[in-house]
């Protein structure tokens, strides 16, 4: 059976479309969350200058030399700043029992929402913790490029939830509790080698590990280079790239949580190709709209059986991402339960 990712444009939920238009938005959501996971999204409403000064910044940083990007390096547990070639592996996320060794050899630099952005909300600092910006004299145009995109991605990642809503028969505003504090996260990557470094891509060198996405939804701008590969039902893996002016949209594990995995967090992982012993640069960003830390996750009740359990025991979107980064950041194996029984079974 062939893979695909289905495109939908959502502009009936962008310029405010007629019900029917809308409604026929929520259905093909629901669909392709239902079967892929996995959605390109046009009609977005993203101005092209701002995702060209996306681009723009993720080269200015990136292309400082390394010692100088160490210098923004931020501990383990603090989601923010600089983050080296193989000082993660995202596998460890799902506490798959292969990945032993830091192996992902991106490169990114994260932003994110700040406690100082809700200043009347008692949030934690870890979670929220400050942003750390490249000094001027380093990346001059960097921060206020980032924060353009970082606003209008937050936006797309809202109407995703307004969809959502929608495609689940649920109130209109059901997100909105949840999600008015949200752990909200920019992580730009950088896939590349310094020049003149030969190499193979196999067990030892990954771009980035087999992972699902943390959180409620993630919005991902990204090149059109091969890469990014996700696994399809039958266990086989499948190159994704955007279509022209597209945006990828997958779902996250609180999602597959909170709607008893009747839509379902997707594995992917990053290959990119080797091209005359050479890694062919790859770039990306993917927004992370994770929900508020203190959120408490617990399956949808008309997404339940009767007479049926709930597949997951509740938990805060805290707890969970916490658990998640602590394997993938701090090197030990998450115990993921049942999210690691699922990969282990999509796999084979």
């Amino acid at each position: 059976m062939s893979f695909s990712v289905p495109a939908v444009d959502i502009s009936a939920y962008v310029q405010e479309g007629a019900p029917e238009q809308r409604a026929a938005v929520a259905a093909a959501i629901d669909e392709a969350c239902r079967t892929v996971g996995f959605i390109q999204i046009l009609g977005h409403g993203i101005p092209a200058d701002v995702t060209e000064g996306l681009a723009e910044a993720l080269d200015e940083f990136f292309g400082l030399d390394l010692e100088t990007k160490k210098s923004y390096r931020t501990p383990s547990g603090v989601n923010r700043g600089y983050a080296p070639p193989k000082t993660e592996s995202l596998s460890l996320s799902l506490g798959v029992e292969s990945a032993s060794r830091m192996n992902d050899f991106f490169e990114a630099f994260n932003v994110g929402l700040a406690q100082s952005d809700f200043p009347g909300i008692a949030v934690d600092p870890v979670h929220y913790a400050e942003n750390v910006w490249p000094a001027a004299e380093h990346a001059p145009a960097f921060q206020g490029k980032v924060e353009a995109y970082f606003g209008e991605a937050g936006r797309v990642a809202r109407t995703m939830t307004r969809i959502f809503a929608d495609a689940l028969g649920l109130a209109p505003d059901f997100f909105e509790p949840y999600t008015d504090h949200s752990l909200d996260v920019l992580r730009m990557n950088n896939y590349a080698l310094p020049e003149g470094t030969s190499v193979r891509l196999d067990g030892d060198l990954t771009g980035m590990g087999e992972h699902t996405d943390y959180g409620i939804v993630t919005i991902l701008w990204a090149d059109q280079v091969r890469g990014l590969q996700v696994l399809d039902a039958d266990g086989g893996w499948n190159d994704v790239s955007p279509a022209d002016g597209a945006l990828l949209v997958n779902l996250g594990d609180v999602t597959a949580r909170w709607t008893n995995e009747h839509w379902m967090s997707t594995l992917h992982r990053v290959k990119p190709p080797v091209v005359d012993g050479t890694i062919e640069r790859r770039r990306s960003a993917a927004f992370f709209h994770d929900g508020n830390s203190d959120a408490l996750i617990s399956a949808i009740p008309t997404t339940v059986p009767e007479g049926e359990a709930p597949l997951y025991e509740p938990i805060t979107v805290g707890e969970h991402i916490a658990a998640k980064l602590a394997g993938s950041r701090a090197g030990r194996k998450n115990a993921a339960g049942r999210e690691t029984e699922r990969v282990l079974s999509a796999k084979g």
